[in-house]
């Protein structure tokens, strides 16, 4: 009866099953993290005399922030090696996130807790236990139990301060089982069914010891409280707009933080939804003078925006709302009923936007029409407006201008027509006088709106920008104008002359440069663009019967595509989502995301991904990642990050535009006022004063010309044009570069700190020789190593797997012998219990840590493998050396000359690997690398890089991304090589989607070439204004009599901006170091 008991105890304490029905609800964190486990049911709740928040007592749940996951394979690794901690009741990790969500016991009863004897003790027909005992038995556990009528009655008592028991025949309404048991050993019932106990300290321990770093994230309730939305600003000109809005937006209560990008015009903004709204965000942005529209809500990962017409009232808004809230795997429904749009968060395995869709239409009768946001991807939009919208402007304002222009510059050299344009109506009114008023009144005061608008508003906000300026400039010419036209309708003695032309075509000018300005932003972002089109506009799904075949097919938009729908991908057509192959073979070229050059063998069990191009063959793929979880998405919504991503330089800029306006004005008032005072008081000849003016007129031109030629667009733009150039070059060649930070230090980079396994070698170890030092066969030797290295990641590992499988009779079959006891030694080796045997695979480090004898024998054998090259892998049965494994890792095509070239760009290598150092060195000598640091512990690399920071270099770390992820971290650029389509990286600063070594020089070259192209955006729009200024105020009028007109000084205004995007568009013609086509692997350029 006793051990009939234990087993059932036993199952029902120790299954998943029944522990999740006892467990807390766990809120939602990420949509790839666990929801919640299942609660009990109202029905075991009144059964138990026990609720669901007493009960959560028993558990705890901590947040963790994990830097230095780069791929699905740390996070598995993370999630393996925190399961294996006891006293772990769930692990969670989000790789996209860097979070780990763990749920664990903190404390369980022991054996000297409940009693110190050996036996149950009986305390009034009631077994007593401590509140953190873990024997939590749920009524469908109780129905399994052989119950007898004398015996103890089995209940949670909570201990009093003193840790007495409660002795007492009522249990405080607190239990956790009801039910007659009979008198056991407490060893026996004890070491079958108790857990250990867990601390976030042990969990934090085991993530760093996978080889990450992990920080406790106490205020859980706080972070996920956070969300993210995106603006579009309209109407930013320079450094200054940018700067207040991002003020104004950082001041409101509940915003977390915000970037405002002057040349993606968008604005990122992390807020807490529970304190302001995002309507009240766009408010702020409108009130600081500029238009503000809202891009998307929330994180991109399983969220879609729908457009729907014909939602035009509230009852129409709530209907769709609540049949879209019903259907599962919906978590959240935001409307827009200002856009008529719609956004969705959802569980993509749950559902999708085909379902979306059809709840929409098939609700309120039809009356509603559907289709995914924006349609016709892009085809109108933002950018194409606003290209079109100063081109609409500009032209009208050439249809005005070019008269006011022919009065009075080129009609005025016309004899006939300079006679009628001279008749006077008035007094010494004109009948030109008249006709320029009336055209340049339209250009002010309606083509040149927006400037009142942009001016006053910034004024309201106390931060003057290019509008000011430009409406400051123009004002003065027009109204004077007005003023002379007035005066010379009032006095036959007034020769003044109007200055129409110069406000008109000073709005002309400048309305040219920003609609070429746009013009040339919209290609800085042509990358994107390109990303994006690799995606295929439709995709073939296919319907398939019970039995799996094929019963139909139907045409469908590619962005309809859900979770587990079946594609058929014929040849020469574009795989349409991430997948596998469930049908078919062929070869696809996957050179435009991996930038592997030859096609890759496609057949059933493979995986694709979307946007690369099928050869031959015909594919029926499963849809596995979709939408924004796709390696295309990703990829598009890093670089669109780093374009966001303000470089360190950018804040040089940023301090002379808060100063810039202010005193320019200050300037050009006092050019006004120096030039008058000096014409009143006949400081320099009167032949000076052109024939049509007076001094006055004089001096107010060099005060205007002074306003119009200064222009902090182009300071402002120096920078962000050329990275987001930069980046969208890198990304074609298959660079990811994470923002300006990233630019900006690659190209100080000096010294380079290279992983060996993966990185300088191709990363897909083979065992190439075994030498046995006792006597079994090697199919039970391999046996035992291969199940001890079966639950670890390492290349090394998985490389002794494949080779144990050639010694057995069914190589396939992926089980190995049970392991107990299983320890992974980050930087070491392995060790586990395997069939009574303590086994030991490792470097010779951790041999000798373990105080076991190395034989002659296994000394000469390491000799060798290390003299070839090759790492040596020591194997202990039982605190004896059984045998030598020889492990060779070949060297990556060109890594000699990557180092060699390196050299000649005085960029300093170094290798730091976990590996021996006889290894180590023969390697290092083959590439040319000097400096080696061998056996080194993933926290040794990290102080490695650490150390040579401290020695002034500044260091990039070249790795695979997983054991390297604390020194990525810790270098000035980490460089994650090889990280395919697993993208979404924190660690790195820098990814290169291929596994090619030498796009480590792509990327720092790129760098430089990029940061070369802002110092020389710099110097043109500094030099511009430090020259330009001085000029325009008459700095040259008294030594040569040049005179700088305000038109030509406005024109002059709007080709600096110009300049600057062009000169930011020329890294557009960017090539790899020609060093490198010389060692023929060729980059893949997307096109």
């Amino acid at each position: 009866m006793a051990t009939k008991f234990i087993n059932q105890l036993r199952s029902c304490i120790c299954n998943d099953e029944s522990l999740a029905s006892m467990s807390p609800r766990v809120p939602h964190y990420t949509p790839s993290m666990t929801k919640s486990p299942k609660s009990l049911s109202p029905h075991e709740n009144n059964n138990n005399n026990y609720n669901s928040e007493e009960r959560s007592d028993q558990f705890m749940n901590a947040v963790f922030q994990v830097t230095g996951m780069t791929c699905s394979a740390c996070a598995a690794s993370v999630e393996k090696a925190v399961k294996r901690l006891a006293g772990i009741r769930q692990a969670s990790v989000d790789v996209l996130n860097n979070r780990a969500l763990v749920l664990y016991y903190p404390s369980f009863v022991t054996a000297n807790q409940v009693h110190p004897n050996s036996t149950w003790k009986k305390i009034q027909n009631f077994i007593a236990l401590p509140s953190s005992a873990p024997f939590c038995l749920s009524r469908s556990c109780q129905n399994h139990l052989d119950f007898t009528t004398q015996t103890y009655m089995l209940c949670l008592i909570k201990p009093f301060p003193d840790g007495k028991m409660v002795s007492s025949p009522t249990c405080e309404s607190s239990w956790f089982a009801s039910g007659f048991i009979e008198t056991l050993p407490l060893d026996n019932v004890w070491n079958q069914c108790c857990h250990m106990a867990a601390s976030e300290e042990e969990i934090r321990g085991k993530i760093e010891d996978a080889g990450f770093q992990a920080t406790l994230i106490k205020e859980e309730s706080n972070a996920k409280s956070i969300q993210k939305c995106r603006i579009r600003i309209k109407g930013m000109t320079c450094t200054s707009c940018s700067s207040t809005v991002e003020s104004a937006l950082n001041a409101l209560h509940g915003v977390q933080s915000s970037n405002v990008a002057l040349a993606t015009e968008e604005a990122q903004v992390h807020y807490d939804p529970k304190v302001i709204s995002y309507n009240q965000l766009l408010q702020t942005v409108e009130d600081t003078g500029f238009e503000a529209m809202l891009i998307s809500i929330g994180e991109d990962i399983s969220r879609i925006e729908i457009e729907i017409e014909g939602m035009k009232t509230d009852h129409s808004i709530a209907t769709i709302t609540k049949s879209l809230q019903a259907l599962p795997g919906v978590q959240d429904v935001d409307i827009l009923p200002e856009l008529n749009k719609i956004s969705i968060s959802y569980k993509p395995e749950l559902t999708g936007p085909r379902t979306f869709i059809e709840v929409i239409e098939s609700t309120g009768s039809g009356h509603f029409k559907a289709m995914i946001y924006p349609e016709g991807r892009g085809k109108d939009s933002y950018r194409q407006q606003e290209i079109k919208q100063y081109y609409k402007f500009f032209l009208w304002g050439l249809i005005f201008t070019i008269p006011v222009f022919l009065t009075s510059m080129v009609f005025m050299y016309v004899p006939g027509i300079k006679r009628l344009l001279d008749a006077k109506i008035v007094n010494n009114l004109t009948i030109g006088g008249i006709l320029r008023w009336e055209l340049s009144t339209p250009v002010q005061f309606i083509v040149g709106w927006r400037f009142y608008i942009g001016s006053y508003k910034a004024l309201r906000h106390g931060s003057p920008n290019m509008d000011v300026l430009i409406a400051l400039g123009t004002n003065a010419a027009y109204f004077y104008s007005v003023y002379t036209v007035l005066r010379a309708a009032n006095s036959r003695d007034f020769n003044g002359a109007d200055f129409f032309e110069t406000s008109a075509m000073l709005i002309t000018f400048i309305l040219l440069g920003k609609y070429l300005e746009v013009l040339a932003k919209g290609k800085t972002s042509e990358a994107i663009a390109k990303l994006m089109e690799l995606a295929p506009e439709t995709a073939t799904l296919l319907t398939l019967n019970e039995e799996g075949n094929v019963i139909g097919e139907l045409e469908i938009d590619s962005r309809l595509i859900q979770k587990d729908d079946v594609i058929k991908v014929v040849p020469g057509a574009k795989v349409a989502s991430d997948g596998l192959v469930i049908w078919g073979e062929s070869h696809v070229n996957e050179s435009m995301i991996t930038g592997e050059a030859k096609p890759v063998s496609k057949r059933k069990g493979d995986s694709v991904i979307g946007g690369t191009v099928n050869e031959n063959g015909v594919l029926h793929v499963k849809a596995t990642r979709v939408g924004s979880e796709s390696a295309l998405s990703q990829i598009v919504r890093l670089v669109e990050s780093a374009q966001m991503a303000k470089a360190p330089v950018q804040k040089f800029a940023d301090r002379i535009s808060k100063y810039f306006v202010p005193l320019v004005i200050t300037f050009s008032f006092s050019t006004w006022f120096a030039w008058f005072l000096a014409g009143k008081l006949h400081s320099y000849p009167h032949s000076w004063i052109p024939s049509s003016m007076d001094s006055f007129e004089l001096a107010l031109q060099f005060g205007i010309s002074v306003v119009v030629i200064a222009c902090p667009c182009a300071l402002g733009l120096a920078t962000p044009t050329a990275v987001m150039v930069g980046t969208g070059v890198g990304a074609s060649q298959g660079v990811l570069i994470k923002g300006g930070q990233a630019l900006e230090s690659a190209h100080k980079v000096n010294c380079i700190v290279f992983d060996k396994t993966g990185t300088l070698t191709v990363g897909k170890p083979v065992v190439v020789n075994t030498r046995l030092l006792k006597q079994m066969l090697p199919q039970e030797f391999y046996e035992l190593v291969a199940a001890t290295e079966a639950n670890s990641e390492h290349p090394l590992g998985k490389a002794i797997i494949e080779y144990a499988k050639i010694f057995r009779e069914d190589a396939e079959n992926p089980l190995w012998p049970e392991v107990q006891d299983f320890v992974s030694l980050t930087g070491q080796g392995v060790k586990a219990m395997v069939r009574n045997k303590e086994i030991i695979v490792g470097n010779k480090s951790l041999i000798l840590e373990k105080d076991i004898t190395i034989p002659t024998d296994a000394e000469e054998a390491l000799a060798e493998a290390e003299g070839m090259a090759q790492t040596g892998i020591i194997v202990s049965i039982d605190r004896e050396v059984a045998g030598v494994i020889a492990i060779s890792d070949p060297l990556k095509p060109g890594s000699q000359e990557v180092i060699s070239i390196l050299k000649s760009m005085k960029v300093k290598s170094i290798m730091v690997t976990g590996d021996n150092w006889g290894t180590a060195n023969s390697i290092a000598k083959e590439v040319g690398i000097d400096t080696v640091i061998a056996g080194a512990k993933p926290e040794q690399k990290a102080e490695e890089v650490k150390h040579l920071q401290a020695s002034g270099y500044t260091v990039a770390m070249v790795g695979d991304g997983i054991n390297d992820s604390p020194a990525l971290v810790a270098a000035d650029v980490g460089v994650a090589i090889g990280a395919g389509t697993d993208i979404a990286i924190e660690a790195a600063d820098i990814v290169l989607m291929k596994s090619n070594l030498e796009d480590v020089i792509t990327a720092i070259d790129l760098s430089r070439k990029t940061f070369l192209r802002i110092r020389l955006n710099y110097i043109w729009a500094l030099g511009y204004n430090v020259l330009g200024i001085p000029i325009a105020a008459g700095a040259l009028f008294p030594s040569t009599g040049f005179r700088l007109p305000p038109w030509i000084a406005g024109a002059a205004m709007a080709a600096s901006s110009v300049s600057v995007v062009c000169c930011s568009l020329l890294l557009k013609n960017y090539r790899r170091p020609k060093k490198l086509d010389n060692l023929g692997i060729h980059g893949i350029r997307i096109e």
